[in-house]
């Protein structure tokens, strides 16, 4: 299937591996210009090494608005332009309830939240003049069930995905897309960090562990032109994991 992705300017960020990576890879493959940005300058050198083409390596940390613009503004000197955002940012430190004190909120809500906003705020006017963009935010299962012990991430994604359904009505009609993808448990080294070695019968997963490289060719799908009629979901990539019906 061809996915219009030809020509394509496209700004990844929290690229240097896992999720982030997997997207940059499928859509350079798909023929886009991609700009990858992480903090790490050593790990981005070596992501990029994965990916064809000539890549942009910007070291950024999403986290503050300031760094945000510039991030942005060195991808479009870069590229021409940005037309597609993958917004991806790393999770904040597992807790529950009685062992999260307040002042932890406000990091996570920069890191998953506020940053994804700060990077629309920079990307989406120029998309909507030029009448074609594609936002799409990799956010967590957690959205849809609240995972024990991820009180942070569990209260950031939930707000952001919010902020995305608002968006995507806000700017369907000058041809830009937004949507998130809710991961479940993949092969990545957050996964590694959070439970250890774990697999697909200790997760509870009724099939396998997630392969970011699959991960990375739905995000590249609703890029493109065939998924224009698609905005404003929040779909669910976990394998069969979660409960709900919706």
């Amino acid at each position: 299937m061809q996915l219009g992705l030809e020509g394509r300017r496209a700004l990844v960020t929290g690229a240097s591996s896992g999720l982030g990576l997997a997207c940059a890879q499928a859509l350079a493959a798909e023929g886009a210009a991609v700009a990858i940005a992480a903090r790490s300058a050593e790990r981005l050198a070596a992501a990029a090494a994965t990916i064809p083409g000539d890549v942009v390596q910007i070291v950024a940390d999403v986290s503050s608005p300031e760094a945000v613009d510039a991030m942005v503004a060195a991808a479009g000197d870069a590229l021409g332009g940005v037309d597609i955002l993958i917004a991806n940012a790393g999770g904040p430190p597992p807790g529950n309830f009685a062992d999260t004190d307040v002042d932890m909120y406000e990091p996570a809500l920069r890191l998953n939240l506020l940053s994804t906003v700060a990077m629309c705020k920079a990307t989406v006017p120029a998309m909507r003049e030029r009448g074609w963009g594609r936002v799409v935010a990799i956010t967590s299962i957690s959205v849809r069930e609240p995972i024990d012990r991820l009180i942070l991430s569990n209260t950031a994604r939930a707000g952001l995905t919010g902020f995305l359904k608002t968006l995507a009505r806000e700017v369907a009609g000058d041809g830009v897309t937004v949507n998130s993808l809710q991961p479940g448990l993949h092969v990545t080294e957050r996964l590694t960090s959070l439970y250890g070695d774990v697999d697909a019968t200790d997760a509870g997963l009724p099939s396998r562990l997630g392969d970011p490289a699959d991960f990375g060719q739905i995000a590249a799908f609703l890029c493109s032109d065939a998924a224009k009629f698609v905005t404003g979901a929040a779909i669910p990539v976990d394998g069969g994991a979660s409960h709900g019906l919706q």
